[in-house]
């Protein structure tokens, strides 16, 4: 594959500006997406972040730069708009392990235990659950709930987290990341001796050993935040690759190193200028969520967003 020019970049970047404005359309980048994705973006953030940024704005046209589940959360949330996903083979590997009949069925196996969801999920399953989570705020939401047993579901690791930081019996389903689950201990203490005194901030979807070598467990947002706010100068950070292009133009004072050269998201990496350009001419591919999906979904992300 011919790599484009940074000239042949820019121009195309100014299309996609130009065709944004006649489209109304708005554009959403997962802070996961390559570079030149991130910076034509009117929102880079987290999926929930960017979900509800896009239903605040008075536009005809949402184009969701990430993964299929993130542009059914828009859809759930902005049900009037067009929402338009580059990359239609654009999956998340975690969300795929687990269906709305598992979810069924743990209800069946555990009638007592209320069901919380990971934003990371498809819209079959959020319509499943009594109420949805991000990595933020997993913990405020579990402790919340009134019901001494959690189904926790689909992230295994996010799931033991909790775990940690809560009274209730979490039985978690055995879904993961594997851009987290990836991360090792000793890659933490390898990062650690190549740059000693670093701040290491590592993503709660990450094994519970690898956190326990962290300074701090943070979501992506919260990453940022913290890299933004702390006095640290240098910080080795636990998540995936492309989180450092948005900490590097946000902060360009800090020093930000990646744990692990090899935590790359490849589904994140479909979507390209290209791709983005010819879903602005074409309007296409359409991501829409059957109505009473939709309203199961969104009650469970409203029950959230309550708190």
């Amino acid at each position: 594959m011919v790599r484009p020019t940074m000239q042949e970049t820019r121009q195309l970047q100014e299309k996609i500006s130009r065709m944004k404005k006649e489209r109304n359309a708005v554009i959403l980048a997962h802070n996961y997406q390559t570079g030149d994705i991130q910076d034509i973006a009117d929102f880079t953030g987290d999926s929930l972040e960017l979900s509800r940024a896009a239903a605040s704005r008075d536009c005809d046209a949402i184009v969701f730069c990430g993964v299929d589940f993130m542009a059914e959360t828009a859809a759930v949330l902005s049900p009037k708009k067009r929402v338009i996903l580059p990359e239609l083979g654009a999956g998340c590997p975690m969300a795929a392990m687990i269906s709305a009949a598992d979810v069924r069925d743990m209800r069946a196996r555990y009638p007592d235990a209320a069901v919380v969801c990971y934003v990371n999920t498809s819209a079959e399953v959020k319509a499943e659950s009594d109420i949805c989570c991000t990595s933020a705020n997993a913990v405020n939401v579990v402790n919340s709930l009134a019901e001494d047993r959690i189904i926790f579901l689909p992230d295994r690791n996010l799931g033991r987290y909790v775990a940690r930081c809560s009274e209730k019996e979490i039985l978690p389903w055995e879904g993961y990341c594997y851009v987290h689950d990836d991360i090792t201990a000793d890659q933490v203490r390898e990062a650690q001796n190549r740059h000693p005194g670093a701040e290491v901030i590592v993503h709660p979807e990450c094994r519970p050993e690898v956190i326990d070598c962290a300074d701090l467990v943070a979501s992506t947002s919260g990453m940022i935040r913290e890299v933004c706010a702390s006095p640290s100068r240098e910080f080795i950070i636990g998540t995936e690759i492309g989180i450092l292009h948005r900490m590097t133009r946000e902060c360009p004072d800090k020093r930000c190193y990646p744990l692990s050269h090899g935590a790359v998201c490849h589904d994140m990496k479909k979507t390209t200028l290209e791709k983005v350009h010819r879903a602005l001419e074409t309007m296409e591919p359409c991501i829409r969520v059957p109505e009473d999906t939709a309203v199961r979904a969104r009650a469970a992300i409203e029950r959230m967003l309550r708190l």
